[in-house]
């Protein structure tokens, strides 16, 4: 790793960034899958709920098939405030303490508001997605809507929905980078030190430009991971959910001096 580090806000508020090399996320995965073997049970219990949760959620938007794009995009926009309680096991592990899963949960606590006002801005972004897809999906779909069964194959293999496809891509896009820009690195910030969501976004947004490389294998990372998580019937996600949030607390350690 390249330890060109920008010094220009060298202050706790603004820390310093740290350059790495484009391939480093492959190195934040080895890292959280250490976490994860080290945490065992702890780790897998969160992938176990994100699981059943994904399930659940499937099934209430099974029978309103524009919901599906909205609910594949929300997921990413909300994974990062999920994982929190994964962020705070691999600090355990950092500072040589034993693993507790309480603590862990409750770990949000010491910068409660900021965490809670990020939360919140990640709800907003959902919604916005949602209402943008149920617009999109009203406007451009052509045909009598299917049920969620038939609605991929309809989307990606029948031809008649390619106007509808750029269009969710294009917007789900758009949003997602927003949002990842702002989150990489954001609330494993927030939990790590006393920092309002301002200066945590900032810092998201610095890791962003100063990594670019790194940034855009890292999005393609975790946008296949997670995806795999779905093609698995929710089984995946058991492990790779754990492994992506061990590997994000990696990400901001290794980024954020």
């Amino acid at each position: 790793m390249d330890h060109v580090i920008d010094r220009s806000h060298g202050d706790f508020e603004h820390p310093a960034i740290r350059r790495v090399r484009a391939l480093q996320p492959l190195a934040w995965l080895r890292l959280g899958y250490s976490d994860l073997a080290k945490s065992g049970v702890h780790s897998f219990a969160h992938g176990a709920g994100v699981a059943v949760l994904g399930v659940l959620l499937l099934m209430l938007v099974w029978r309103a098939p524009y919901m599906v794009p909205a609910y594949l995009g929300g997921f990413l926009l909300v994974a990062p405030f999920a994982a929190i309680g994964l962020y705070a096991i691999s600090r355990q592990l950092d500072q040589g303490q034993a693993i507790d899963p309480r603590a862990a949960l409750r770990a949000w606590r010491d910068n409660a508001g900021s965490v809670a006002l990020f939360g919140l801005m990640l709800a907003v972004a959902l919604i916005f997605w949602e209402r943008a897809a149920a617009v999109l999906f009203a406007l451009l779909y052509s045909g009598s809507a299917p049920d969620a069964s038939r609605l991929l194959e309809d989307l990606l293999f029948s031809g008649r929905q390619s106007a509808l496809l750029l269009a969710f891509f294009g917007a789900g896009a758009v949003l997602a980078t927003v949002v990842f820009t702002l989150s990489v690195v954001t609330v494993p910030m927030l939990l790590d030190r006393p920092v309002d969501v301002i200066t945590a976004a900032l810092t998201s947004l610095r890791c962003c430009a100063r990594n670019p490389a790194a940034m855009a294998v890292w999005a393609v990372l975790i946008a296949g991971l997670t995806i795999l998580g779905f093609a698995t019937a929710m089984l995946g996600l058991v492990v790779v959910f754990p492994l992506l949030g061990h590997a994000s607390w990696r990400a901001y350690r290794d980024m954020v001096d």
